[in-house]
């Protein structure tokens, strides 16, 4: 049987994101990090430590038949490639930065001026659109610098916390795009292997669902039920369950960690009692 072909970023953050969820998902892998490929132990699939801007070209050629990489790489090096689904971790911006000391109302101030980016692609696809006239230098590595030994005018860069920035005296004035790990496959992958990242999606699909949601326990009076199940609606409905406690009973049910605190304390005022909170591993729709 033919081995998945996976790619991901051979160091950093979105190395250890990466691994972590494939492991998340089941697939135990043999430590690989000093390694160029690893093979999976209890599933079909070899794993590939690479560039993060050598995975496009991968992708493209057949090399590897899947990828796990920042979006913005793909909008930058591979926008003929496919990307089936959205990760939600390693998120930041692709931003315009001048110097903190220049003034800057709009992006018709940048006409003229020197930009200096790793993104060429990304950055002429958004002068071009806004009709803006600008020189690109292409740098690979430390972009912020460029501003203080005179290099630049400007930088396009990502932007995840901003701390570099500032260190650097910079001030972010546009963001051309926002990105996240992403699942993308190669427009050369086989039939065969079709069907193995189908089974791949689907176990990471429950696993980001899961990190979504909280399993949440509750105890209340009968009297207070109607209320209470209002505010838990749950996946469909809450599971109610009754209590040896005469009049009393047990609500479980599923809330988005995005509204997860405002619905505890509804249910507090509500009159909910011994609330617990689990986190969940998978959730299959």
């Amino acid at each position: 049987m033919s081995k998945l072909k996976i790619a991901v970023q051979k160091s950093g953050r979105l190395h250890d994101d990466s691994m972590r969820i494939i492991k998340d998902i089941g697939v135990s892998i043999d430590n690989g990090r000093d390694q160029l490929k690893a093979l999976a132990k209890n599933f079909p699939l070899e794993v590939f430590y690479l560039r993060n801007s050598d995975i496009p070209q991968y992708l493209k050629d057949g090399v590897v038949d899947a990828a796990i990489i920042g979006e913005n790489v793909l909008i930058e090096k591979g926008s003929n490639i496919s990307i089936i689904e959205k990760l939600g971790f390693s998120s930041c911006k692709v931003s315009i930065a001048v110097p903190k000391s220049e003034t800057y109302n709009s992006i018709q101030d940048l006409n003229g001026k020197r930009i200096a980016t790793s993104y060429p692609n990304t950055v002429s696809r958004f002068l071009k659109k806004n009709n803006v006239k600008a020189n690109l230098h292409i740098i690979n590595g430390s972009v912020e610098i460029a501003p203080n030994i005179g290099l630049a005018d400007a930088i396009v860069d990502i932007v995840s916390s901003g701390s570099t920035l500032f260190k650097n005296g910079l001030k972010e004035v546009e963001v051309l795009l926002k990105s996240e790990a992403v699942l993308a496959v190669s427009p050369l992958i086989s039939s065969e292997n079709q069907k193995k990242i189908k089974k791949l999606q689907f176990r990471l699909q429950s696993v980001l669902y899961a990190r979504q949601n909280k399993y949440v326990l509750l105890n209340a009076p009968n009297n207070k039920l109607d209320k209470l199940v209002t505010i838990l609606p749950g996946m469909n409905s809450p599971t109610i369950l009754p209590l040896s406690k005469e009049g009393w009973s047990s609500l479980h049910s599923v809330i988005n960690k995005n509204q997860f605190w405002e619905v505890i304390d509804e249910l507090k005022q509500n009159g909910a009692e011994g609330i617990l909170v689990c986190p969940i591993e998978n959730m299959i729709l």
